[in-house]
């Protein structure tokens, strides 16, 4: 029988441990006498009895003569009451919470938890304890949990996990979920030694190749060959598109065409192509435009189509091609961000543009850039390029995980900037962040929380207000800029964090693609020695009624996410809107529409008897598909079937043109409320308006 004896204020508790449970516990009050400590008072219970009774003190003697006693901490009161009976004793390693409960459980360093003051305990009692706090802030679904329970398990250190739920005091070494290492840069090339041209070298500005562009080079990048680029951010996916791009130019073999999803980003990389390579090749920039006649509206760059280069937006420029314009002499076809081709808005009509320009331009080169791709060989083989794909960082990249509810979030994320701007990196930059939150009115409200020195950049402001943003913050003034995950592909911010006050776009969750996208921002090599990213999960949060999942799931489900294969699926709607437009490129001649549909990725609805039925097409005898104007309508202005038809019904009762824009959208957002029948999966975030990425 072992005897574990714990001090305690004024007495000792005395359990009985036979090995597998606690048979008995007693209390026992010491005094001094002549002879010695004595036992004054001694209560007994055994045998799962609830009320102690008073027992003789040779009775306690008599038991402690018979066991193996153990003292839970020294106490020199208690050892001369032993040592006046000759009974010795030794250390009990054990439990004080699980003693407290009349349990025993023995403790060493491999299984039990610091919890406090160095103090020790088992694993169950500290995820009891871990449990008991969880509650305290209510919410927290059973991911969560697991996943404090796993840190738990790994760390052996309550006070680190619960440091998740306790934003205030915050310590990043409390606090992390991962950390994705960095791996050392692969030997490559000097510039001067590839077949590049000599003007093209000294613009460049660039000595050595970065590993993933000696990679492309490796496979065929300057004799033509189309490749699928997959790296990191800030790993040089770009200037792989300048290297084919402007030596296919100045060869002779045709103009660059470099397409990207928003119009922010297309301005960023006129401004680069234009300081670099102005002296001998002049960029175009083809984007969207307003029609209102404002300064801050105003054309911004040289809007030439000829140009040697150009930079545009998807549909900037797919809405000249879907008018009928050719695109001319193209020689190289960048498509950056190709990962978008899973966008549900918009991953039709980039899918279906690229069929289009293989069609205008089949002796082109074309390059696909991204950085974030499930299964990149399956696209590979769709797109029929070769894959070019590095998966190493070449800053290291930590990521953290933080419980806190949303009235927390801002003084969270104040606390987080500040200290991330003190900071300066071995290259001399300091710390700036990118936060990442999910609707523009929200990224006023934190920029202005945060201070001067903060700025909210969103698609609501003019090109001007968001050109300053970006200049100030590459000047280092800006120590945060604020911004929708709707940008969260084409934001070019050189910073050290990412911090994400929202897990959704919108009402929608982020998917892992995105996620990954986003937070891969954080770290450049140029810049920081070091990239982290910070997720604020309200436990319990939720944007839209119909999700099932609250956002510290999502947290757990975005951190542990695969990214699945990019395999669009193009609807009814879609499909008829890229059917029309594929047939205005080839003047409807029938064999050769059905090869641009075939050459998309994503396979498409079979939409031509119902735009026969609808009389928006006709078959001619010719062997041509003759597209009517309301057709042309379709391809022009971005409109599938269903769309058009609602405008063509209300235009029979309405002749302002405006009110049946706001008649049409007010019943497109009636249907899309609708609960749905089955909740999506967040990895595929179904439709939403609020889903915007043109900006």
């Amino acid at each position: 029988m072992k005897i574990i004896v714990q001090p305690q204020k004024g007495s000792y508790r005395i359990l009985f441990y036979d090995g597998k449970h606690v048979r008995g516990a007693g209390i026992c009050e010491l005094s001094e006498t002549p002879k010695g400590p004595r036992p004054t008072r001694y209560r007994l219970r055994w045998g799962g009895r609830k009320e102690y009774k008073h027992t003789p003190s040779k009775d306690l003697i008599a038991q402690l003569r018979q066991g193996d006693v153990e003292l839970t901490k020294p106490d020199p009161l208690f050892a001369s009451f032993l040592h006046g009976f000759q009974i010795t004793a030794g250390n009990a390693n054990a439990c004080r919470m699980c003693l407290l409960d009349e349990r025993f459980t023995s403790l060493d360093d491999k299984t039990s938890v610091v919890a406090g003051k160095g103090e020790r305990i088992c694993m169950d009692c500290a995820r009891r304890e871990l449990r008991r706090e969880a509650a305290q802030i209510g919410r927290l679904g059973r991911d969560a949990i697991t996943h404090l329970e796993v840190l738990l398990d790994q760390f052996r250190d309550l006070d680190r996990v619960l440091a998740t739920l306790q934003p205030d005091k915050l310590s990043f070494s409390q606090t992390l979920f991962d950390r994705l290492e960095p791996h050392p840069v692969l030997a490559t090339s000097t510039i001067t030694v590839l077949p590049l041209p000599p003007e093209f070298v000294k613009a460049s500005g660039v000595e050595t190749l970065m590993p993933v562009q000696q990679l492309a080079v490796d496979a065929g990048l300057l004799f033509g060959k189309d490749l699928l680029v997959v790296a990191a951010t800030a790993s040089g996916k770009t200037f792989i598109g300048e290297m084919a791009g402007v030596k296919n130019y100045l060869e002779g073999r045709g103009r660059m065409l470099f397409l990207v999803p928003l119009v922010a980003l297309a301005n960023q990389k006129y401004e680069r192509f234009s300081q670099r390579y102005g002296a001998f090749a002049k960029t175009g920039l083809l984007t969207g435009m307003s029609r209102l006649n404002l300064p801050e509206t105003r054309k911004v760059g040289d809007r030439n189509p000829e140009s040697p280069i150009i930079v545009g937006t998807y549909e900037g420029v797919d809405h000249m091609i879907r008018c009928g314009q050719r695109v001319k002499n193209i020689g190289t076809v960048v498509i950056d961000e190709v990962q978008m081709l899973e966008d549900p808005d918009r991953g039709h009509r980039l899918d279906g543009m690229i069929a289009r320009l293989k069609y205008l331009a089949p002796q082109a080169q074309f390059l696909y850039l991204s950085a974030t791709i499930g299964l990149p060989k399956i696209l590979a083989k769709k797109l029929n390029c070769t894959l070019v794909r590095y998966d190493d960082r070449p800053v290291g990249l930590e990521r953290y995980l933080l419980f806190v509810e949303r009235k927390q979030k801002i003084p969270t994320i104040k606390h987080l900037t500040t200290e991330e701007y003190k900071r300066t990196s071995s290259k001399g930059y300091r710390g700036q962040s990118i936060i990442f939150t999910n609707a523009r009115a929200r990224c006023h409200t934190i920029a202005e929380a945060l201070g001067m020195r903060s700025a909210a950049y969103h698609a609501g402001l003019t090109s001007q207000e968001r050109r300053d943003v970006e200049t100030r913050f590459a000047q280092g003034k800006l120590m945060a800029v604020v911004t929708t995950a709707a940008l969260g592909a084409g934001v070019d911010f050189p910073a050290s964090q990412v911090i994400f006050d929202a897990l959704a776009m919108g009402r929608e969750w982020l998917s892992v693609q995105e996620f990954n996208q986003m937070g891969g921002r954080a770290g450049r090599p140029d810049f920081h020695d070091l990239g982290r990213v910070v997720i604020l999960a309200e436990p319990g949060g939720s944007y839209s009624r119909e999700s099932k999942f609250t956002e510290e799931e999502m947290a757990m489900r975005l951190l542990k996410g695969a990214m699945e294969e990019v395999a669009p699926e193009h609807d009814e709607e879609g499909s008829s809107e890229e059917y029309v437009a594929n047939a205005v490129v080839c003047n409807g001649k029938e064999a050769e529409l059905e090869r641009i549909n075939t050459t998309m990725v994503g396979t498409m609805e079979p939409v031509l008897p119902e735009l026969i039925r609808h009389r928006l097409v006709k078959r001619t005898e010719k062997g041509t598909i003759e597209l009517t104007p309301l057709a042309r309508v379709m391809a022009e202005h971005f409109i599938g079937i269903n769309r058009l038809l609602r405008v063509v019904k209300l235009s029979e009762k309405m002749d302002d043109p405006l009110e049946i824009i706001a008649e049409l959208d007010c019943v497109e957002e009636d249907e899309e409320v609708q609960p749905r029948q089955h909740p999506p999966d967040p990895r595929q975030p179904a439709h939403s308006k609020h889903r915007d990425r043109r900006r």
